[in-house]
C-alpha cells in the first residue's frame, strides 16, 4: 500500500514552484487560484522572495500547501487510484485534507491564512521558543521537559522520529532545556529559528479561533483516510476531523507513532508532495519503507509511470 504525505513549516524556500509551473497549467492554475482566495500575489512572493517575508508563519502556511497541491494536481489522477492513506505534518495536514476533497483550494488557503496569523498573535515575540532535541526520543525529551518547566510550559510539540523530537513553550524554559539537554542523554539541543512556540498550550488563542473559523466550514468525507497528527489513527469522519484540527494547534504531532502505524497497517511506500523534509523521517522511522520525494516535473512524470 502507498501513503501520500504532505510536509509542514520548514520546507519553503525562495523560488518553489516556480519551475513547475512553467512546466505545468495545472500548477500555474493552483498558484492563481490560491492567489486569488487570498486576495496577494503569494506565488510572486514564492518565486522571488523576499525570504524574511516568505519565512513569515501566515505566508509559509499556504505557500508548502499551495506547492504540495501544485505537484498533486500536476499528476492529473483521483487520489484513490494512487493512495490507500494521506498523512501530512501540522500544516500539511491541510494540504493531505485537501488534496483527499475534504476542503477545497480557496478554503484550504484562507484557512492556513489565519491559522498562520492566529498562532503569530497567540504569544507575543520573544516570549516563546521551540527546540529540536537530536538523539533523543520521546521518553528522554518529556523528562527534559519536565525538569526544565519550573512553572512555565515546557512540551513535547513534535515526536518526529526515533531520534528527534522538538520542545515548545516559554523562552526561559526551552533555554533551561537546552542546557539540560545533553547531561540528561540527548546528543544535542538545537534551538529553532521560528517565530511562535507551536504545538503547546501558549497556542490555546490560535486554537480558539481555529474552532471558530472551522466551524463556518464544510468538511467533506475524505477520499482516502487521514492518519491524524493529534491521534496517530486513521479518520474519515468529517465532525471528528474537524475537532482533530482544533486539538492539533496546541497539541503534539505524533508523526512517529502515524508513520510506524501506517507501516504496520500495511504502507510500505511514503510519497513526499511538495517538499523532502519528511522523507528522511520515514526511513528513521520505517528503513524497510520505500521513499518517493516529489518536487519537480521530472518526479512527477517519474511517479506517474511507476504507479500507471
Amino acid at each position: 500500500m502507498r501513503a501520500f504525505i504532505f510536509p509542514g513549516q520548514g520546507s519553503q524556500a525562495v523560488g518553489m514552484g516556480a519551475a513547475l509551473a512553467e512546466a505545468s497549467r495545472a500548477a500555474r492554475d493552483v498558484f492563481d487560484e490560491v492567489d486569488e482566495a487570498l486576495g496577494q500575489n503569494l506565488f510572486r512572493l514564492m518565486r522571488e522572495g523576499p525570504e524574511d517575508e516568505l519565512k513569515l508563519t501566515e505566508n509559509a502556511q499556504p505557500a508548502i500547501m499551495a506547492q504540495s497541491l501544485a505537484v498533486f494536481r500536476t499528476m492529473c489522477v483521483p487520489l484513490p487510484d494512487v493512495a490507500h492513506f494521506v498523512a501530512g505534518h501540522s500544516l500539511g495536514e491541510y494540504s493531505a485534507l485537501c488534496a483527499a476533497g475534504s476542503f477545497d483550494l480557496a478554503t484550504t488557503a484562507k484557512l492556513l491564512k489565519l491559522r498562520g496569523q492566529a498562532m503569530q498573535q497567540a504569544v507575543p515575540v520573544g516570549q516563546g521558543a521551540m527546540a529540536a532535541l537530536l538523539g533523543a526520543d520521546l521518553e528522554l525529551a518529556q523528562r527534559v521537559a519536565d525538569a526544565a518547566a519550573q512553572g512555565e510550559v515546557c512540551t513535547v510539540a513534535n515526536d518526529n522520529d526515533t531520534s528527534q523530537v522538538v520542545i515548545s513553550g516559554h523562552k526561559g524554559a526551552i533555554d533551561r532545556a537546552i542546557e539540560l539537554a545533553k547531561e540528561m542523554g540527548a546528543k544535542r539541543a538545537v534551538p529553532l529559528p521560528v517565530s511562535a512556540p507551536f504545538h503547546c498550550p501558549l497556542m490555546q488563542p490560535a486554537a480558539e479561533a481555529m474552532r471558530d473559523a472551522l466551524s463556518y466550514v464544510v468538511v467533506e468525507t475524505p477520499a482516502v483516510p487521514l492518519y491524524a497528527n493529534v491521534t496517530a489513527q486513521p479518520e474519515t469522519d468529517p465532525d471528528t476531523i474537524r475537532s482533530q484540527l482544533v486539538d492539533q494547534v496546541t497539541g503534539m504531532v505524533r508523526w512517529r507513532e502515524s508513520v510506524a502505524n501506517m507501516f504496520d497497517a500495511g504502507v510500505h511506500e511514503f510519497v513526499e508532495l511538495g517538499g523532502k523534509v519528511l522523507g528522511p523521517m520515514v526511513k528513521r522511522i520505517a528503513p524497510d519503507a520505500k521513499v518517493t520525494s516529489v518536487i519537480a516535473i521530472e518526479d512527477v512524470e517519474a511517479l506517474a509511470k511507476e504507479i500507471a
